[in-house]
């Protein structure tokens, strides 16, 4: 990666592995990211479903995230630098969409509900976001479960071995024929 400190990522292995089971990628599948900070995701994704668009405001992300892909041999995620809310006025349809930047999700989940055909995930650390994403994904019926993942990793100490958490994330899922 191009050394670049992005705020709010990495997503930690177990996050990842937990969202991505939620998605229930297919091999067909066309996949969109918002958020997509360092490219982790989309990378993972993208040895699971047939394409992944990646979107991310943040130039630096952009470029971060290109590199991760071109690193790792992954060539079949197209990358946009733009807001979301700007990119969705397209008339792209997704099979499923995981949100890792939550800004303006009041916005985005109601076009995301009309344009994604199965599965959204969310990714939130802040008690406002997952509030506001269940909230919404009810207003919009298509709310169906929030997980709460609590991982902690194991350290040495004083020849000894203790465990250190990782902050909590909540992994919140809207399907489109519910649960």
């Amino acid at each position: 990666m191009s050394g670049t400190k992005l705020a709010g990522g990495p997503t930690q292995d177990e996050i990842m592995a937990v969202s991505l089971f939620k998605l229930g990628l297919r091999s067909t599948d066309t996949v969109l990211e918002i958020g997509c900070g360092t490219g982790k995701v989309s990378i993972a994704a993208a040895q699971q479903a047939k394409k992944i668009v990646s979107l991310d405001k943040r130039p630096e992300a952009i470029t971060t995230a290109q590199d991760a892909a071109q690193k790792s041999g992954i060539h079949n995620i197209e990358f946009f630098c733009t807001d979301a809310v700007d990119y969705l006025t397209s008339d792209r349809i997704f099979d499923c969409a995981f949100v890792g930047g939550t800004q303006q999700l009041t916005r985005i989940l109601p076009v995301l509900a009309k344009k994604v055909k199965r599965t959204i995930v969310i990714n939130a650390v802040l008690l406002s976001t997952l509030a506001e994403a269940v909230a919404t994904m009810q207003q919009l019926g298509i709310f169906c479960e929030v997980v709460q993942v609590q991982v902690s990793r194991s350290h040495e100490i004083a020849g000894s071995i203790m465990f250190k958490p990782i902050d909590p994330v909540y992994i919140i899922v809207g399907k489109a024929d519910l649960c």
